[in-house]
């Protein structure tokens, strides 16, 4: 097998995620995903940090992401329209980079460690919205406003788009959160 593989990091979070699922996260040790993949445990690091990574690599470039196609749109894009862009774009990616999103999200589910981590990616994505749009021109208060009601929406989209096992594009799916988030926020 050659020494950097292009194929080694999805094996390694194909191993992991069947290893996490049959015996739990805890369970699992590094040996075991590396071994599992065909490598070893000295080369998984090539590829992760730690074992909780393998679920979440990546994720620290959304928020940068988000941020550059918030800064990108065009001058007179609205706030809010500007963010659900972004969001859009960024969901549509992840949806086609997404590696058994419906087994990753059980297997969080299942341990506070991983939740506090899927926690914090949120948070960053609602600090790198809030962000730019302030750096757009908009005041504080309804930037973070906008940043946390189109980060909410961006979750439930991506709940609706992994319960439809893919089978809606992702920005259909962030305007059904929209539309819900909206009919929600306007009655008695």
């Amino acid at each position: 097998m050659a020494r950097w593989d292009p194929g080694t990091e999805d094996r390694l979070r194909e191993a992991a995620l069947e290893l996490f699922h049959r015996y739990g996260y805890e369970a699992v040790t590094i040996t075991q995903i590396a071994e599992h993949a065909g490598i070893t445990r000295r080369s998984y690091f090539r590829y992760f940090p730690d074992k909780r990574e393998v679920l979440f690599a990546g994720s620290d470039q959304l928020p940068p992401y988000i941020a550059e196609t918030v800064l990108a749109a065009p001058e007179h894009t609205p706030p809010l329209a500007a963010a659900l862009q972004a969001l859009a774009a960024a969901g549509a990616h992840l949806a086609t980079h997404a590696t058994q999103p419906a087994l990753r999200r059980a297997i969080i589910a299942t341990t506070p460690e991983l939740q506090e981590r899927e926690r914090s990616k949120a948070a960053a994505i609602t600090t790198a919205l809030t962000e730019a749009l302030h750096r757009r021109g908009t005041a504080p208060g309804k930037a973070a406003a906008i940043a946390h009601l189109t980060g909410l929406a961006f979750a439930t989209a991506w709940t609706h788009w992994i319960d439809a096992d893919g089978a809606e594009p992702f920005p259909a799916c962030l305007d059904a959160a929209i539309t819900t988030l909206r009919e929600a926020l306007c009655t008695d």
